[in-house]
C-alpha cells in the first residue's frame, strides 16, 4: 500500500491509525512467517481475493436481479479482507527480514491489477443493471486511481518523493469497501428497491444503491484531483530540483 509522508514534528492521523492497525496485525503477520509464506506470497494472495471480488460483482449483474444487493455487501466485505493484506505484506517483508527491490515492484505491479479488477467488476456489475451514469462514474474513479499511483511512479522515477494526497489506496480500498458493504446491509432492512421521492420532482433522487454509488461518483472527482495535486506538487519539487542543479 501507498504510504504517507509525515512530518516528524507532527504525526498525522493517518499514520497513527496505521500504525495502530500494525499492532493488531503483527501477531497474525509472526503466524505467517512461522507458516513459511513469503511477502510476495501474500501479496498474491490479496490478488487472488481481489479476482474473486470482480467474480462475486459479475455473477451478481448475471444472476441477480437489481433489487438484490447482496451481491455488493459481499463483494465490499472480500475487498476490506483483500485490502488487509496490502499491509499484511509489508509487515511480513519487514518483521520477517525480508524486504528485496523485486518485491516492492511485485507488490506496486499487483496492487495497480488488483485495484483495475476490482473496478472492471464494479463497472461490470453497474453496466448489467443499467446504471449507466454510476458506470461512468466508477470507470472515471478508476483512470482517477491510477494516475494518483502513475504520478507517484513517474516523480519517484525523476529523482523526487510524490506521495500526499487525500484518496491514496487505503482510502480507496476502505471508502469502497465499507460502503458496499453498508449497501447490502442496509438492503436487507428497506429493500434493495427503495427509493426517494421528492414532491413535484419527476424522478426519485436517492435508492438504496446510492449508499454505494454516491461515494463511487465522490472517487471520480477526489482520485482526479489527488492525481493533479501530486503533479502540481511534483513540478514544484522539480523546479527547485532543476534551480539547485543549475546554481552548482
Amino acid at each position: 500500500m501507498e504510504s504517507q509522508v509525515t512530518n516528524p514534528n507532527n504525526t498525522s492521523l493517518r499514520t497513527s491509525l496505521q500504525l495502530g492497525i500494525y499492532k493488531v496485525i503483527d501477531p497474525f503477520v509472526k503466524l505467517l512467517i512461522k507458516l513459511g509464506l513469503t511477502p510476495n506470497m501474500v501479496t498474491s494472495i490479496g490478488f487472488v481475493l481481489n479476482v474473486g471480488v470482480a467474480v462475486i460483482f459479475i455473477i451478481g449483474a448475471e444472476e441477480g436481479n437489481r433489487g438484490d444487493l447482496r451481491y455488493v455487501g459481499w463483494a465490499g466485505g472480500l475487498i476490506l479482507f483483500a485490502g488487509l493484506f496490502d499491509m499484511l505484506d509489508g509487515q511480513v517483508a519487514r518483521l520477517g527480514n525480508m524486504k528485496s527491490t523485486f518485491g516492492a515492484l511485485y507488490d506496486s505491479v499487483l496492487d495497480r491489477y488488483s485495484e483495475l479488477i476490482m473496478f472492471l467488476g464494479i463497472c461490470y456489475y453497474l453496466v448489467g443493471h443499467h446504471y449507466f451514469i454510476s458506470s461512468i462514474a466508477a470507470f472515471i474513479a478508476m483512470i482517477g486511481s491510477m494516475m494518483v499511483s502513475y504520478v507517484r511512479a513517474r516523480a519517484e522515477g525523476l529523482g523526487i518523493e510524490c506521495k500526499g494526497g487525500l484518496m491514496q489506496r487505503p482510502e480507496r480500498v476502505v471508502t469502497i469497501g465499507l460502503f458496499a458493504i453498508l449497501c447490502g446491509v442496509t438492503s436487507l432492512y428497506i429493500g434493495g428497491d427503495w427509493k426517494l421521492y421528492i414532491p413535484g420532482v419527476k424522478y426519485h433522487v436517492f435508492e438504496t444503491i446510492s449508499i454505494f454509488t454516491i461515494p463511487i461518483v465522490a472517487l471520480s472527482f477526489l482520485t482526479n484531483i489527488t492525481a493533479f495535486n501530486r503533479l502540481i506538487d511534483a513540478k514544484r519539487s522539480l523546479l527547485e530540483k532543476d534551480k539547485t542543479n543549475s546554481s552548482n
